[in-house]
């Protein structure tokens, strides 16, 4: 090893120099150079990019890896592949495991019981919604993280760099200032030389010219930081649209999957369902209402154990009287169309008041939406209140 004892003095006496001007400075009995205004608003708006930055970086990371310490030891994994320069094997997430774990169930359970037939379907979708999880977390990792990061560890790195050079070059220059200024005031007193003055002063114009050159060579990199600002808007665009990329493929698994568990129940319990004139191909079908359902089957009622059934009227509807108490909101999951006109047309996603009346099929509600009433299908609702 090549040591230099004379240069390892010097750095130490430069390094002391430097840490009395500080001192001095902050006890306010030394002159400090400022730096111009520009480079000042620079300085300032790099410090909040890159504080606001690691921010962002930081909680993106926890909303992609809730729990990036578990069991699995995974983030240490991710950090030696990261030190390796090696690429990060692909890894099976929660949903896909989920699933996996379902449908192993279901071997057990009897893959032909109505059970274990809806561990199968619900664990491939959940291996599905698995799939789009991880595709979604590779996306935003490479596209948003990985800029991030490149300028946190990179950039930033180099301007922190070059901005401590700075402040050693003005720390240098305020110290030849100060040197400056005692031999003038010495030379006044005859104490020294003029050659002292001179040497002094050719120290400060040295120093003078390092402190330009560097504040040029920090006031560039600063200048990036605009750079840095579209790079990360163009990165944030592309999180988004991996977000409602991954969104909407979890709606669609999960309807498709709604809409087979809808089949599935109607295949399981036939009873619960009435075949109807108008099948429809996107939700589950409602059972009969032409006439309000009762304890007789559709179109009969009777007065008695032994009484002649009679066939009974059409419902109308407009003759039901709403309850004082027991109204709820529901929301309509799928598009019906009624089929007489004690029935109420219904539009996915509205709002409707709903009720029931005595002797009513549980299978369907008094609808109200504004001045229109009618009886609507159950499976078509989501109660809310």
């Amino acid at each position: 090893m090549d040591f230099n004892l004379k240069k390892l003095t010097s750095d130490a006496g430069v390094f002391f120099t430097r840490a009395v001007q500080f001192t001095e400075e902050k006890l306010g009995s030394a002159e400090k150079t400022e730096l111009d205004a520009h480079l000042e608003n620079l300085i300032a708006r790099a410090d909040c990019t890159k504080n606001w930055t690691e921010k962002i970086f930081r909680q993106t990371e926890v909303l992609l890896q809730p729990n990036p310490i578990d069991h699995t030891g995974a983030r240490i994994e991710e950090f030696f592949y990261e030190k390796l320069d090696k690429k990060i094997p692909s890894r099976i997430t929660n949903g896909e495991l989920l699933g996996q774990y379902m449908m192993d169930a279901a071997k057990d359970f009897g893959p032909g019981t109505p059970y274990g037939s809806t561990l199968i379907t619900v664990g491939e979708y959940q291996k599905r919604l698995g799939g789009a999880e991880r595709e979604f977390l590779q996306t935003s990792a490479i596209n948003f993280l990985t800029p991030l990061r490149n300028f946190l560890e990179g950039d930033w790195r180099t301007i922190s760099k070059e901005r401590r050079l700075l402040e050693n070059r003005r720390l240098d220059l305020d110290i030849c200032k100060a040197r400056v200024k005692k031999a003038k005031q010495a030379e006044a007193k005859a104490a020294l030389w003029s050659e002292e003055v001179d040497k002094a002063e050719q120290e400060l114009r040295v120093a003078q010219t390092e402190f330009d050159r560097q504040a040029e060579v920090t006031r560039l990199l600063l200048e990036g930081i605009s750079s840095t600002h579209v790079n990360h808007l163009r990165c944030l665009h592309e999180f988004v649209e991996a977000q409602v990329t991954y969104y909407a493929q979890c709606h669609q698994y999960m309807q498709e999957l709604q809409k087979e568990l809808s089949s599935a129940n109607s295949d399981t319990y036939p009873n619960s369902f009435s075949s109807n004139a108008h099948p429809s191909t996107t939700c589950p079908s409602p059972v009969s209402s032409s006439t309000l359902p009762g304890a007789a089957p559709p179109g009969l009622i009777t007065s008695g154990p032994n009484s002649t059934r009679e066939p009974a009227g059409p419902l109308k509807i407009q003759d039901v009287q709403p309850p004082a108490t027991g109204h709820r909101k529901a929301k309509v999951l799928y598009d019906y169309d009624a089929h007489d006109a004690s029935e109420l047309s219904l539009l996915a996603d509205e709002l409707i008041t709903v009720y029931t009346v005595p002797g009513m099929d549980p299978d369907w509600l008094v609808g109200e939406r504004g001045n229109q009433k009618g009886k609507v299908p159950v499976t078509y609702l989501e109660l809310l209140s």
